[in-house]
């Protein structure tokens, strides 16, 4: 009687050990086909941009050939540090950008990758210089001219610590008790104040686009991004000259309200 028990109680543990295997069979067959359909979603994706980046590209779509590039005072564009290696991208990125009209450029990377190459790349380059060698009349005179401003978290990292100690030190001269307590208090105007002093408060790009898998813009100065749009392009490997034309326009076309 007890074997026979005993029999049961192990066919009982095969048929749990069994479905156990089913249900895990089962959960491994719907994630394969979740991920197939995720995996086709993305390839149609991919297709449609493809095919729309040559119809662009081609001329086919009219309204793009009117770009009103005024509109785009200056252009940040935020690359990821292994892509940033790609320095024969970034200046074929560079060169559309200018043969589109775009003056001001702010290329940016994390590893500060892209400011070590600079003079590999604008040695490459037609009519262009820094951003920081360029007076205002210089640029508006040369219409032609492209400036571009390199920067690198470092350079954030470091304007901000400068800016902090500037305004720490603004502070204690305000220490006194005869002092109001309103004149202690730090708002944004004095944060930009003291960037401009310590000489880390470039100007605010109007667009961003980032190169790259990540969706942000990878630690770019956030005081200079307030009322940036932002737009993701995919891996810089993979750029299209169609696909930066529809950002540029899309940008132009947005109505942007400052304030109440």
């Amino acid at each position: 009687m007890n074997r026979v028990m005993d029999f049961e109680t192990e066919l009982q543990k095969v048929y749990s050990v069994l479905a156990r295997i089913g249900n895990l069979g089962l959960l491994r067959l719907l994630w394969h086909c979740l991920h197939f359909i995720i995996s086709l979603w993305y390839f149609g994706l991919h297709v449609a941009d493809t095919l729309e980046s040559y119809l662009i590209s081609a001329g086919i779509f009219k309204s793009y050939q009117t770009l009103n590039i005024h509109k785009l005072h200056y252009l940040a564009i935020v690359v990821e540090s292994e892509d940033a290696y790609q320095i024969s991208k970034v200046v074929q990125l560079l060169q559309w950008l200018a043969d589109i009209g775009v003056r001001r450029v702010c290329l940016y990377d994390r590893e500060g990758i892209l400011k070590i190459s600079r003079g590999s790349i604008l040695d490459k380059l037609k009519n262009v210089k820094l951003f920081e060698d360029v007076d205002e009349n210089e640029s508006q005179m040369d219409q032609q001219l492209m400036t571009i401003e390199f920067v690198s978290f470092s350079d954030g990292k470091e304007g901000l610590a400068k800016a902090a100690n500037l305004l720490f030190k603004e502070y204690l001269k305000l220490g006194g008790l005869n002092r109001e307590q309103e004149e202690k208090i730090l708002t944004d105007s004095h944060l930009t104040e003291a960037l401009i002093a310590v000489g880390f408060k470039g100007p605010d790009p109007d667009l961003l686009l980032v190169y790259g898998p990540a969706r942000c813009h990878l630690g770019f100065p956030a005081w200079r991004i307030r009322y940036t749009e932002f737009v993701h392009m995919g891996p810089l490997m993979s750029m299209k000259y169609g696909l930066l034309i529809k950002a540029i326009y899309k940008f132009t076309k947005v109505r942007q309200n400052y304030g109440f």
